[in-house]
């Protein structure tokens, strides 16, 4: 039988997805961790407090699962406790949940794949929602699982799951999505195969040619492994300022609304 879930949600008044109000049993569900995790995780200054609600009851938001996302893709790095709180110190104090995502996505684009299986009892679980046949082929068209040949059993890829919950709520259809992600990967693609021409132009050393093939592909997989998260976290800017742009261009930056007619 499928599990109800008793989590609260408030209207976003900015139209986006609702916010969320889970009790700390909830979040921990959502995040695929123990609630006893999540105390010591709160003990040490990783969450931050949640907001009180009726009966004294704490309530915990997106922010506080992105940042136990953020976490477990710290530790999927090899961090230690004492080295995620400090990369946690660095964050601004008022970070919101989409920024921590990014985080998160720089992070994990260079730990390795992490997909795993998982029926649909266990994806509701941790997602803490029913999942429709809706659900389950917006999730398929976003990337986030694959269908296996076992009914009801699905190879889900864990990096993405917490972003796959958050696009649930967005109103956009099956078909724009599929489009959506034929644009990314089409462009990403390019742009992967033009810094891979212009790092072989750039770093393959003319002079060491006589150099062993076996030590020139170490040195240069070495080289790429200091590279990537520069390059990664380059693009991400570079989008990010890119889509600010082409959003001030087509809802312009509120200036008109503040002109008489």
């Amino acid at each position: 039988m499928t599990q109800q879930t008793t989590s609260e949600t408030t209207t976003d008044e900015s139209g986006g997805p609702p916010e969320l109000a889970l009790t700390v049993d909830e979040l921990a569900a959502r995040a695929g961790i123990t609630v006893r995790t999540v105390r010591f995780y709160s003990t040490r200054g990783l969450l931050p407090p949640p907001a009180i609600g009726p009966r004294r009851v704490g309530r915990y938001g997106h922010e506080h699962l992105s940042r136990l996302a953020l976490i477990e893709e710290l530790q999927h790095q090899g961090m230690t406790l004492a080295a995620i709180e400090r990369y946690l110190r660095h964050l601004p104090q008022d970070i919101s949940a989409h920024d921590l995502a990014i985080h998160r996505a720089l992070v994990a684009s260079w730990v390795p794949d992490s997909a795993e299986e998982a029926t649909r009892e266990q994806l509701e679980r941790r997602m803490g929602r029913e999942l429709s046949e809706e659900d389950l082929d917006r999730l398929a068209a976003m990337g986030v699982l694959v269908r296996t040949e076992a009914p009801g059993v699905f190879r889900v890829e864990s990096g993405l799951l917490h972003l796959g919950v958050r696009l649930l709520d967005v109103p956009i259809s099956l078909d724009g999505i599929v489009a959506a992600r034929t644009v990314m990967l089409e462009h990403t693609r390019s742009a992967a195969r033009e810094l891979s021409r212009l790092f072989r132009e750039e770093v393959w050393d003319p002079s060491r040619e006589d150099e062993p093939g076996p030590e020139r592909v170490a040195r240069t997989k070495s080289l790429s492994a200091h590279m990537q998260p520069l390059v990664v976290q380059a693009l991400v800017t570079a989008f990010q300022r890119s889509m600010k742009e082409e959003l001030r261009s087509w809802l312009g930056d509120g200036r008109e609304a503040q002109e008489p007619g």
